[in-house]
């Protein structure tokens, strides 16, 4: 594994993630933000932001697999969430734990959440982008 996550002592523990990212691989892999569309370009969870967030990670995952990753190989995660406020974090992390348990995998880089006005289309509330490493 090309990747270490780690708590440094003097920072403070986020549960949702961790803050820092080593990587010894050789090779990097940068996902392009993924929305939430199904394999035929189909917005799954149209006004739903946890079932977004969860088709998000699922294509993170999917994309990832094409480059012969998976998210243990991820260094750092950035999320793009549209009118973001504190109080959309537990749908958030409820997308995040639903995708978790289908990938059977809990999703932990380093990530940082941008507030937007708005992406690509009306209907996408969520964007996932991510950059790996593997050997």
């Amino acid at each position: 594994m090309a990747i270490t996550l780690m708590n440094p002592t003097g920072l403070p523990r986020v549960d949702a993630y961790r803050q820092v990212s080593i990587a010894t691989g050789s090779k990097l892999v940068f996902i392009a933000g993924q929305v939430a569309w199904d394999a035929d370009g189909v917005t799954v969870g149209e006004g739903d932001l946890a079932a977004q967030v969860e088709q998000c990670y699922l294509n993170v995952a999917t994309a990832l697999a094409g480059a012969g990753a998976g998210f243990d190989d991820v260094a750092k995660l950035t999320v793009y969430v549209v009118d973001w406020n504190p109080g959309k974090m537990p749908l958030f992390l409820e997308g995040v734990a639903r995708a978790s348990a289908k990938l059977g995998v809990t999703p932990v880089p380093p990530g940082t959440l941008i507030g937007v006005a708005a992406l690509d289309v009306p209907e996408h509330l969520v964007e996932v982008e991510a950059v790996a490493v593997i050997d």
